[in-house]
């Protein structure tokens, strides 16, 4: 079977950082406006008062410091609370084009390939900007690639899911050069004004260059030994946004419609499957977690991926074996565990494994386990 890797990773950080002392100070205001407004209701126990939050139940709940917002200003007032982005018009790039673009040029320069040798496009994030055409042939277009492009919505493993379908590609023939591509717009899918998950998500976009081994030029690449998906529906994460809502007014600014996620049955119920599907991975492989000289996973809370590495290795994971960048970059959905990637693998020595694995609404899990070349 055709050997294959991933010959290039690239990563485009927004330059706008929100650290939670900045998040928790906007959002504070906007409860005290709140609660101030509805001062009768609240007294005559109609509503109920909204809490304060602070930094130190952010890290404490998630591990989170700080996250990249593509527009900062309107998530920091108390009266918007969400980014104001300018709509373009249909002859210029889209923003996630731009930001799919920045992530996959640095990623195509660490594998020492032009876009003219891309064939294949794939545009793996968990929210589209709109329904049609597809980001990727947008893509495709603005790089100068050749071939086909389009996207895919596994929410937070699209991008495990999304190296899956580009290394079935090349082995098939269908193509010789992917691109895969994470733009991350988080921001726009997320209720600044709920306590309970208002600090989760930050901005971002990462892209890896996927490629037959024997056409590899990078200097860093690491080859897919094996990869294993596994997909259960749940309600526990869910967006109801879509082109629907117009078809039911009444209903088309509620709350669903927006992020939301009920936290403790996620944790009861995701990560077991987690590390099952990992495990059950491993054993087909005839591999152990020991075997391993890093993890990169899912970018979605601390406690997660701490319970989940401490399960499959049977005791606590040094710093360098589970990297974690969700302090600095908050959730960014399906490219966080490819940030860890991109930031934290140049140090392997050829033979060294890692374990790329994501995890998030569907239920989905993906698991890759990759070696330095």
């Amino acid at each position: 079977m055709k050997s294959i890797v991933i010959s290039g990773t690239g990563l485009y950080t927004p330059p706008n950082s929100i650290s939670n002392d900045e998040l928790v100070e906007s959002f504070n205001a906007y409860v005290d406006r709140y609660n101030s407004t509805h001062a009768d209701a609240i007294t005559a126990g109609e509503t109920q008062a909204l809490e304060h939050s602070s930094s130190e139940f952010i890290l404490k709940a998630s591990g989170i410091k700080n996250r990249y917002v593509v527009d900062k200003e309107g998530v920091l007032d108390p009266e918007i609370m969400a980014p104001r982005l300018t709509e373009r018009a249909d002859d210029q790039p889209s923003l996630m084009c731009d930001m799919a673009v920045a992530a996959a040029e640095k990623a195509l320069d660490s594998a020492k390939k032009n876009a003219e040798q891309v064939d294949l496009v794939i545009i793996a994030c968990s929210n589209m900007q709109r329904a049609y055409p597809a980001m990727a042939v947008e893509v495709q277009q603005a790089l100068g690639s050749q071939g086909y492009g389009y996207d895919i919505n596994v929410a937070c493993s699209s991008a495990t899911f999304g190296i899956g379908a580009a290394a079935d590609a090349i082995r098939s023939g269908t193509a010789s050069c992917a691109l895969v591509i994470n733009p991350e717009i988080c921001s726009g899918h997320l209720e600044f004004r709920d306590r309970d998950c208002h600090f989760i998500f930050g901005d971002v976009a990462t892209a890896v260059v996927v490629e037959a081994e024997e056409s590899c030029q990078s200097e860093h690449p690491l080859r897919i030994l094996g990869s294993k998906f596994a997909t259960r529906f749940s309600n526990n994460i869910r967006n109801n946004f879509g082109f629907l809502n117009r078809a039911s007014p009444e209903n088309r600014d509620n709350r669903d419609k927006l992020f939301v996620q009920h936290g403790r049955k996620v944790f009861k119920e995701l990560l077991p499957m987690v590390t099952n599907t990992i495990s059950a991975h491993l054993d087909e492989m005839q591999m152990n977690a020991g075997d391993f000289k890093r993890f990169w996973l899912h970018q979605a809370n601390l406690t997660m991926n701490m319970f989940a590495a401490k399960k499959l290795l049977g005791r606590n994971p040094s710093d360098d074996e589970l990297p974690i960048v969700l302090d600095q970059y908050a959730n960014t959905s399906s490219a966080g565990s490819i940030i860890a990637l991109h930031l934290h693998h140049q140090d392997l020595k050829p033979g060294d494994k890692g374990l790329l694995s994501s995890f998030g609404a569907g239920y989905s899990v993906g698991s890759i386990i990759l070696e330095k070349c």
